[in-house]
Parts: structure tokens; C-alpha cells; sequence
């Protein structure tokens, strides 16, 4: 069954709504393949039809075959195009997966009388959350890429090197190798700032002993990958060592814990648990994990108060950390993919401390 197939099944099924609304880019891309889209309505019965403006249309043509494509012209009213083609379907509820206050409520203005709007994102996302073949596919390829990048991370890191130069090598490699960019800015955080779960990436030069967080992730055909190794240059002190050997077990802890239709707060428990009886509890101050896919962060999210239930097709990140401000911080992360037989590592890279 195609995406749009599936969602037709499930918004359309209980006769509450006979038209679906896509305002989110992810979401277009999710339905469409095609990254220029501004909007995507899809009738009951009928063809979808995607709203693009000039410098996208003759490429939403060329790619979109089996949509009708509508040109939204520079000086003309999106909604305003919409509400006209909603009117001529004889759409009466009209479903959305998300929309700002304001284009909600001119819509829902241009729409008065003849049609009643109701937002109904979840139902996108139960779709997303279980990623297909294809999707599987392109993020095996973008695990790759990015394990690519972490590779020549240890070969790279130094002392004398600054952040960006780090930074810059690894995003060389994964673009060469085929990645077509980043799925975030990448982190190179070293010394003190590696206690910032969210450090970035500076001109500080690295210095020999500082702890040194590189969490990368390439793109590869709009799907994402997400990883993340904690390096020291040089030879790692013993507290360093014991750190790091906590967040190692926490994390394989937290994997043993995943399988199907378990709860996600209990993964993420079980990751807590070790950190905790170790006495940083503290210090783990994010979530386990999150999904990855078009989004470099969307469900399942792995928290304790998380409600999600995992199900195969799942993709998403096992990331536990301790961060000791003043000090620095350990984080170790892998983008893994649950299945009918147990949970697969997409990121693939050595798990050390130190290259000596």
C-alpha cells in the first residue's frame, strides 16, 4: 500500500473527515519525494493536489506525476487557492496535519459555511513512526555515511587542532562518500564544553586530556542519521575510563531492554537505572533517545515520561550521557532500528576512549 493509501485508510475510515490538509515540509516529502512543496490536499476520492509557487513549479511538474500540480504565483493567496479547490471537491471536514493560528484561522474564514477544519497531526505521525523498506534503506545508507564521519574523527582529532577544523574533515568525508549534507550542525566539543549536552562547535583548540564530544550526522536522499562518541586525546585518566565505562553499559543496558511492544520509558529506565546506581543520576539530563527519519528528531522519543510503545520499523537513537559541568561530559550514541527479531545498530564505529 502507498503512503498515500495509508493515510486515506486511516484518516478517512470513520467518515469524520473527507479531505487531508500537509502544511508540514517533512510530511511533504513523506507523501511526495519532493522537497519544494508548499502544500498538499488529498481528497477522499480523486487525485492530491500540490501547491508549489513559481521557482519550484517546473520541477514539481517534472517529479510530482501523479499529483496535480497548482502554481501558486508570487503576488496570489496560497490559502486562498486551497479554500477554492476545497470548495470545488465539496470537502466538509477537512483535516490537518498542523498549521499556524494564523494561516488556520484565514483558512478557516475562507472556508465558513461549507467546510469545518479539524487538526489531526497524529495520525502522520503513527504513519512516520514505522518506517517502510525504502525508508529503511536510505537511512542504512545514511548510518553509513555517518559512521564514515566518525571514522575519520579518531583518525583526525589532535592536540592543536580547533573544533572547526575537526568539524570540517568530518563533513568533507561524509559529503565525498556521498552524503548530500548535515542533519544538524555538527558538535565538536572539547574540554568544559563537552559538559554541555548541546556544546556545538568553536575555535577553541583542543588540548591533550580534554574530553572531546563529536556527534555527527549526514543526510542521505532527505533521510537523516544521528551518532555520537566521546574521544580523549591522549591517554584517558582513570576517572575519565570509569565515566565512560558507566555510560557504555548504561547504553548497553538500554538496548537489551528494547523489543517489540515495550514501552519506551522503560528503555530509557533501564539506561537511568545504571547511571543512577552510580551516582550521577543527575547528570543524565536528556532523554535516552528519540526517533530519527526526515526529522533528525521526531517520535518515538525515549523519555521516563515518554508514552510511546515501540513497534517494529522503529528507528530511533540510543544516546545515554553523564555531563559534570566544570569537568566535561560523556555521551554515546547509536541510531538502531527495532525488528521483528530484535534491534539492529544502523551506525556502526569503535567504542573507545582514546586512540592510544
Amino acid at each position: 500500500m502507498d503512503r498515500i493509501a495509508s493515510l486515506k485508510q486511516a484518516a478517512f475510515k470513520n467518515g469524520e473527515s473527507d479531505g487531508f490538509l500537509i502544511f508540514n515540509q517533512a510530511n511533504l516529502i513523506y507523501f511526495t519525494g519532493f522537497s519544494g512543496a508548499t502544500a498538499l490536499l488529498i481528497p477522499k476520492e480523486g487525485t492530491p493536489t500540490l501547491y508549489v509557487y513559481n521557482v519550484n513549479y517546473e520541477q514539481a511538474k517534472a517529479e510530482g506525476k501523479t499529483f496535480v500540480v497548482a502554481l501558486v504565483r508570487r503576488s496570489g493567496d496560497l490559502l486562498e487557492c486551497i479554500a477554492e479547490q476545497v470548495k470545488a471537491l465539496k470537502i466538509k471536514n477537512l483535516a490537518l496535519d498542523a498549521a499556524s493560528i494564523e494561516s488556520w484561522l484565514a483558512l478557516a474564514k475562507k472556508v465558513r459555511g461549507t467546510t469545518r477544519l479539524k487538526v489531526q497531526g497524529s495520525i502522520v505521525s503513527a504513519l512516520r513512526k514505522v518506517k517502510d523498506a525504502q525508508e529503511i534503506e536510505l537511512m542504512r545508507k545514511a548510518a553509513e555515511l555517518t559512521s564514515e564521519g566518525m571514522r575519520v574523527a579518531y583518525e583526525t582529532l589532535a592536540p592543536g587542532m580547533k573544533e572547526y577544523e575537526v568539524a570540517a574533515e568530518i563533513e568533507y568525508t561524509m559529503r565525498k562518500k556521498g552524503s548530500y549534507g548535515t542533519a544538524f550542525e555538527t558538535i565538536v566539543a572539547s574540554g568544559l564544553y563537552s559538559a554541555f549536552p548541546h556544546g556545538g562547535c568553536s575555535d577553541r583548540e583542543i588540548c591533550k586530556g580534554d574530553l572531546v564530544v563529536v556527534d555527527i550526522g549526514a543526510t542521505y536522499k532527505h533521510y537523516h542519521s544521528d551518532m555520537t562518541r566521546t574521544l580523549v586525546v591522549g591517554k584517558p585518566t582513570d576517572k575519565q575510563k570509569k565515566l565512560y565505562d558507566i555510560v557504555k553499559k548504561a547504553q548497553d543496558k538500554s538496548l537489551e531492554a528494547v523489543k517489540l511492544n515495550v514501552k519506551a520509558r522503560a528503555v530509557d529506565a533501564a539506561a537511568r537505572k545504571i547511571i543512577a546506581e552510580a551516582g550521577y543520576g543527575e547528570s543524565f539530563v536528556h532523554n535516552l533517545g528519540h526517533g530519527v527519519g526526515l526529522e533528525v528528531h521526531e517520535p518515538p522519543v525515549l523519555g521516563p515520561y515518554s508514552k510511546e510503545v515501540l513497534a517494529e520499523g522503529n528507528v530511533f537513537t540510543v544516546e545515554p550521557g553523564i555531563y559534570l559541568a566544570g569537568y566535561g561530559g560523556i555521551r554515546i550514541e547509536d541510531t538502531v532500528l527495532l525488528c521483528k527479531d530484535g534491534v539492529q545498530k544502523l551506525t556502526n564505529g569503535p567504542y573507545l576512549l582514546s586512540k592510544e
